[in-house]
This record gives C-alpha cells, structure tokens and sequence, in this order.
C-alpha cells in the first residue's frame, strides 16, 4: 500500500504491492507504514491513527491550514481511526459521499462502499450525518448506522459478526 511516502525508493518498493491505499502527495506530517495485515497504518504529529483498508481511497485535508490533518475524505474501503481529545483542536470529520462522521476522543470505523456508508464506533461518541444536513444521529460504543442516499439514519448495535468482519478487514 502507498500512503504518502518521503522518498522515492520507498514509493517504488511499495508500488507493486497488491490494492494500494491511494491517498494525496502531501501527508500533513503523518508518517505510513505497511502492516503484516496488508493495511496501511499512519501516525500524525497530532496523536492521530489511521489504519486503512487493502485498496482505501482517500485523502487527508487540513481544514483549518495549520499544517495538521483535521478531516478525511475517504471515498471507497475502510478506514479505523483513533482520535484523542485535545484541548484546542477542533473535532476531526471523516467525509464520504453520504455522510459526515465527526469525532474527538474516540476510536471509530468508516466503511464507504458504492452508495452506502457504514460508521461503526469501537469507543467514545461519533456524530453521524448527511453532507446535505438531512438529520444526524449519535452513535456510542458498539453501535453502528449504515447511510444511504435516502431514508432514516438508525442506529443499530452491531452483531459480532459484522464488527469482526470490518475489524478483520482492518487488520484488528
């Protein structure tokens, strides 16, 4: 997987791996390694963790322009975050196509896939809504909400099951 390298020789043994994670050229001082789980895990000077899928699509934005990472937008696979609260810096956003899922001080997955979004909340609290503003919905530990371009955001507690099955996904 590629994920914001520093130098050309480590862009270039990574390139022939298998569904590269595809992310943008400035990496906002997060530093990316490849994990034995064939997922992509990047440290930000922030504290901030990303682990991305085999094949995620998506970029780190710097909202604010202070040089730091303080949204996503991640528009295809999965992608495990862990955010932790810090006095003076805003919450972090994940955006995709169907949804915003904003966040401080939690660990939280986002699943973008065709016309659905899947936010799953390890632990903490996770905001959910339509970029449109359409409703939102709160999600805590161990509760899920799939967005769809139409009908209500429910929040659900997710079987083991399929918590297994994205975390597997993520290499946890």
């Amino acid at each position: 997987m590629i994920m914001l390298a520093r130098a050309a020789i480590v862009v270039a043994s990574l390139d022939f791996l298998a569904g590269a994670a595809l992310a943008q050229p400035n990496n906002l001082g997060c530093t990316s390694a490849p994990t034995t789980f064939g997922t992509q895990t990047l440290r930000c000077p922030t504290a901030i963790t990303i682990v991305a899928e085999s094949g995620a699509k998506f970029e780190l934005r710097d909202r604010n322009r202070d040089g730091h990472a303080d949204s996503v937008e991640l528009s295809n696979r999965a992608l495990l975050l862990e955010v932790p609260k810090q006095p003076g810096r805003s919450k972090f956003d994940v955006v995709t196509p169907q949804a915003i899922a904003a966040v401080r001080g939690t660990k939280w997955a986002v699943d973008a896939e065709g016309a659905k979004t899947s936010v799953f909340v390890v632990n903490g609290r996770v905001r959910v809504a339509r970029p449109a503003g359409r409703g939102s919905v709160v999600l805590g530990a161990g509760d899920g909400v799939d967005v769809e371009p139409s009908g209500e955001l429910i929040v659900k507690r997710w079987p083991p099951a399929r918590v297994t099955a994205l975390m597997t996904r993520l290499g946890q």
